[in-house]
């Protein structure tokens, strides 16, 4: 099967690279979310804590 000028394994290729390059370029973005999350998490542990202390 022929796409224009490329083949299906080239096309296949071409896709994943794409995909892979995309993970790569976004990966610090994605990291920095994840530290986001986690620290949001621990405030919102202490928070509680700090409320149950109080009462």
């Amino acid at each position: 099967m022929m796409f224009g000028r490329l083949t299906l394994p080239q096309v296949l290729l071409a896709g994943i690279m794409g995909i892979a390059g995309g993970i790569y370029i976004y990966q610090p973005i994605f990291e920095q979310y994840s530290r986001d999350q986690k620290s949001l998490k621990k405030k919102v542990e202490l928070t509680e804590e700090s409320e149950e202390k109080r009462s």
